[in-house]
């Protein structure tokens, strides 16, 4: 990790990588939300709701019954089949093959940058992506992407997929890059395992320093490899007012190509989930790493939980605490968070929301260098079917200056009109505090400008023949 971050925002995110992707294995192990209850399958399923038609992937061989249609005021539209569900996807389709793709052209563009006048070649792209559902509930899948100049040829070929069973699931991804005359190879893979009375999670991933894919895409972490595995007990209970409890642990590798060292440490965690959806949990990590030829020691405990007990709201509230190297300041310091997300169904088409945090940043001596605190109230609303308008306003507040350092604005317009077809339409602008001088040479430094500002327009439609 060799971007050194400049702010106290960013140095929450630049924690050491082996730390966020044991956070991410706690998460996967308690789903969203913190939610990992699974209740004992069933062979037929009586479908009163998404969530019951989405659990009928995993068993198409059942006798299944539809008790009541399904619409936009259904339990699970919004997480499953609303036009933002699954990345902006919508409803998963159920079994048999998916296939698309598409072809473009671009024309030769000459353009500024820093003062320098650039060339953008005429370039093909391609996409092909296939899909097939195979034994019963798991899928296999491959896909194709890459652009063609006069000049440079830069693709990549994927295959993916994920074998399920009752009690565990194996999720898979090979790829291998070119760039011209060189490429390289990068993969993942992840397996859970869940029983009556344990649970277990392993993940590898590994990114080769030659996988360039630029031109078509981003990868970040090259030339990386990591591994994952964390399990423990589990205790489910049919009756009363716990209905799950976990405890897990394990061990956390990385290596960096660019220092030449393997991180390492591990996680403990408790969880616990109660029968009207709400619950916590708690985990500690340590780990030894080595970041731009510093080596230390790291620690961070979590506390999160998370709120579903009605369908009118929803929420989270999380605090932590960690001890790290803070490349922002080059120094060993604690860092300590809280925050909350909540959410509210105001009206049938009306959800309003809003997230907060506050980030302390300490120093070597024990004391408060710096504190931000970050907002992002929200609306969306759902007018009609699969149309969604959503605004939202995020503002970065910093102690040290005691003023708003940056403010987002967003709006996105999305409109499924046709199965697996789309119209999006967004507006983004951030305005901050950036160092400008104008012709008469006033200082603007301290008021809000406009530092960047994009409309994008996108039509997709799925033809079927």
């Amino acid at each position: 990790m060799k971007r050194i971050f400049g702010t106290t925002r960013d140095h929450n995110l630049a924690r050491s990588r082996i730390l966020l992707v044991a956070v991410a294995l706690a998460v996967a192990i308690v789903g969203y939300g913190g939610s990992c209850v699974v209740n004992p399958p069933s062979g037929n399923i009586e479908i009163r709701d998404w969530y019951d038609l989405d659990a009928v992937r995993d068993n198409l061989t059942g006798h299944h019954t539809l008790m009541n249609d399904l619409d936009s005021t259904t339990v699970g539209y919004q997480q499953l089949a609303s036009p933002t569900a699954n990345d902006g996807k919508g409803w998963e389709p159920i079994g048999g093959w998916e296939y698309g793709g598409f072809i473009a052209l671009t024309g030769r563009k000459d353009y500024m940058e820093e003062g320098e006048i650039l060339t953008e070649d005429r370039a093909y792209f391609g996409l092909v992506r296939i899909k097939k559902q195979i034994f019963n509930n798991s899928s296999i899948g491959m896909m194709f992407i890459g652009k063609h100049t006069h000049k440079m040829n830069n693709g990549v070929l994927d295959l993916d997929g994920a074998v399920r069973t009752s009690n565990w699931q194996l999720a898979y991804q090979l790829a291998r890059s070119y760039k011209n005359n060189e490429g390289d190879f990068a993969g993942s893979a992840g397996l859970t395992i869940f029983k009556d009375k344990w649970i277990g999670l392993v993940r590898g991933r590994y990114i080769g320093q030659k996988f360039d894919i630029d031109e078509i895409g981003f990868v970040p972490w090259r030339g990386t490899a990591q591994f994952v595995g964390i399990g423990g007990p589990r205790w489910y209970f049919n009756e009363g007012y716990i209905q799950q409890i976990l405890c897990y642990g394990g061990p956390l590798l990385s290596y960096e190509k660019s220092d030449e060292f393997t991180d390492y440490g591990g996680i403990l965690g408790f969880n616990m989930q109660f029968r009207n959806n709400w619950g916590y949990e708690i985990n500690y990590v340590m780990s030894k790493s080595k970041e731009l030829e510093k080596k230390f020691n790291s620690h961070e405990i979590n506390l999160s939980s998370w709120f579903n007990v009605s369908p009118k709201w929803n929420g989270n509230l999380f605090t932590g605490y960690s001890k790290s190297y803070n490349f922002s300041r080059d120094y060993l310091a604690y860092y300590a968070w809280i925050g909350g997300r909540l959410s509210l169904q105001l009206i049938n088409f009306l959800e309003v929301g809003t997230t907060g945090d506050m980030f302390i940043e300490g120093n070597p001596k024990g004391s408060i260098e710096d504190i931000t605190y970050n907002a992002r109230p929200y609306f969306s609303a759902t007018p009609i079917n699969n149309l969604n308008l959503r605004v939202y306003i995020d503002s970065l507040f910093k102690r040290s200056s005691n003023q708003i350092e940056q403010i987002i604005l967003g709006f996105l317009f999305s409109y499924n009109f046709s199965p697996k077809s789309w119209i999006y339409f967004a507006i983004n602008e951030i305005q901050d505090r950036g160092q400008i001088n104008n012709i008469e040479n006033i200082n603007y430094a301290n008021n809000l400008r406009i530092a960047d500002r994009v409309a994008v327009l996108k039509i997709k439609y799925l033809y079927y023949f």
